[in-house]
């Protein structure tokens, strides 16, 4: 009886697959249908969408932007002029100051070890103003970016493809207006000349330039959607995300293909880089036992501090103003120096 009962379950369960099979297949097929059906509607659609853009109520805040960001670059180049900033050889930390912290933090793959010292060299602005680039698009309804068309394609920086399609730049000139505007000549000995007024009063417009910039960007992001990867951080400013296979290219990451698109944010177009902030309570050098005690500010944000513009409320969480040091003694600093 009990071979007979296993056979009529195997017939039964194999006939089951078999019907659902036929029917998954036939669900496939027909939803195939349909969307070969809803292929030229859609596209039809968008290309109406683009009929849209730009969005005429928009096109100030665009160029707004701009102005924030040329004042922006170039203020910031004239603080680093004056006060150091420093940026590790082995990964993407960096300190503004003139001299580097002991706090062991280095993750770098090259070094194939975890939290180690920092070797300090000199930092450029790229290391305060992260750059962030995608792709040029000729017009927003254009296709898809292929993996074979990556070449084709220009990289230019993202905010000045958000302000691009926005309508403040025109599609031909984005490229001659990045090199104008992304390397302003200021001169050591002009800068080294000013007055502490006048450092102060530098370091208040670009820190005001900095919040015109982020709130700018916000707006635009509500009318001008954009793309983020959430693995490697890719940016795309436009409908939907190429197809560019360069997920993952690094030999230690273990992904490699495609990108994992979603919603883009203020963050991702204007990064914060945040790093450490000394205090007037905190020792000269911060020492790794005292990381848990010292405070956090956006690399912007302690360099204006530096020239002596008034920081924001909203960073005073972060920084700790009023916060406790870690006690520490030349007994320490000793042992961290052998």
């Amino acid at each position: 009886m009990s071979n007979w009962r296993h056979k009529v379950l195997r017939n039964l369960s194999s006939i089951q697959r078999a019907s659902y099979s036929t029917t998954s297949s036939r669900t496939n097929k027909l939803k195939l249908d349909d969307l070969r059906k809803l292929r030229p509607m859609i596209l039809k659609r968008i290309e109406n969408r683009a009929k849209d853009y730009p969005v005429k109520e928009i096109v100030p805040v665009a160029e707004d932007i701009l102005i924030a960001r040329k004042n922006l670059i170039s203020n910031v180049t004239a603080l680093l002029k004056v006060f150091p900033v420093l940026t590790c050889k082995f990964c993407s930390e960096v300190f503004v100051g003139k001299e580097g912290h002991l706090i062991e933090t280095c993750r770098s793959y090259i070094r194939r070890g975890n939290n180690r010292l920092h070797e300090w060299v000199p930092g450029s602005i790229n290391d305060i103003l992260a750059p962030v680039e995608s792709y040029h698009l000729h017009n927003i309804s254009q296709g898809v970016i292929r993996h074979q068309q990556r070449f084709d394609y220009d990289r230019v920086p993202a905010i000045l493809e958000l302000c691009c399609q926005a309508g403040a730049i025109h599609p031909e000139e984005i490229l001659q207006y990045s090199k104008i505007h992304d390397n302003p000549q200021i001169s050591d000995e002009d800068v080294r000349s000013l007055p502490a007024g006048d450092l102060k009063y530098v370091g208040a417009n670009a820190l005001m330039a900095w919040e015109k910039l982020r709130a700018g960007v916000k707006k635009l992001l509500l009318v001008y959607p954009s793309k983020v990867c959430k693995r490697c951080k890719e940016v795309h400013v436009g409908p939907s995300g190429h197809k560019a296979r360069l997920c993952g290219v690094f030999k230690y990451e273990s992904w490699h293909g495609t990108h994992y698109w979603e919603k883009a944010g203020v963050n991702d177009l204007v990064p914060e880089k945040v790093v450490w902030h000394r205090r007037p309570q905190d020792p000269m050098v911060l020492l790794n036992d005292g990381r848990n005690h010292y405070g956090h500010a956006p690399a912007i944000v302690r360099l204006c501090s530096h020239a002596g513009a008034i920081v924001p409320v909203k960073y005073a969480r972060k920084m700790k103003p009023q916060g406790l040091s870690f006690p520490f003694s030349s007994y320490s600093v000793s042992n961290h120096e052998t």
